[in-house]
C-alpha cells in the first residue's frame, strides 16, 4: 500500500494497493477478484473510517449512516491482484478458501503506510491502533 497525505488537510489517498493471494488453483478469477476487492474495501473501512463513538452515558452517537463513516467507491483504490499457487497439505484436493482474506492485513498496512508518509518513526512514534481516521491523523502529525 502506498498512500499520500495532504499535510494541510490530512486528507488521505491510496495511490497503490497490491495483493498477492494464494488459494491454490483459481477456478473462477472474477469471483476470487471480487472476494479480495470486497475484503480490501472492508479492511479500509475498518482501518480508516469506521469508529464507534459513545457519549458519556455509553450511548452510541454515530449509529446511522449519516454519522458513521464508510468508504465509498471513491476511497477504495483499484487493486492489483496477483496469485501465488501452492497446494494445501491439509486436504486431498490441495485447495484453500478465498473468503475475504483481503481484509486481514489492511489495518497493519494502513498503519505502516501512514507512519511512512508522516515520517513518524523518525520522531519516535509507532502507530499501534486503528481506526486511523482524519482526526487521529491530526493528532499524530502534531505529536512531538
Amino acid at each position: 500500500m502506498i498512500v499520500e497525505i495532504d499535510p494541510v488537510t490530512m486528507g488521505l489517498r491510496i495511490l497503490k494497493y497490491v495483493v498477492v493471494h494464494d488459494c491454490d488453483t483459481v477456478i473462477n478469477p472474477l469471483i476470487v477478484a471480487g472476494q479480495i476487492q470486497g475484503g480490501v474495501a472492508q479492511g479500509i473501512g475498518n482501518a480508516f473510517y469506521e469508529r464507534l463513538a459513545f457519549d458519556t452515558q455509553g450511548q452510541l452517537i454515530n449509529g446511522t449512516l449519516a454519522d458513521y463513516l464508510l468508504p465509498t467507491a471513491h476511497e477504495v483504490p483499484s487493486i492489483e491482484i496477483l496469485h501465488q499457487v501452492t497446494r494445501s497439505p491439509y486436504n486431498e484436493l490441495g485447495v484453500k478458501g478465498v473468503g475475504e482474506a483481503g481484509a486481514i492485513p489492511v489495518g497493519a498496512l494502513f498503519a505502516q503506510a501512514i507512519e511512512d508518509a508522516l515520517e513518524l518513526p523518525a520522531r519516535g512514534i509507532d502507530i499501534l491502533e486503528i481506526p486511523l481516521d482524519p482526526g487521529r491523523l491530526w493528532e499524530l502529525a502534531g505529536a512531538r
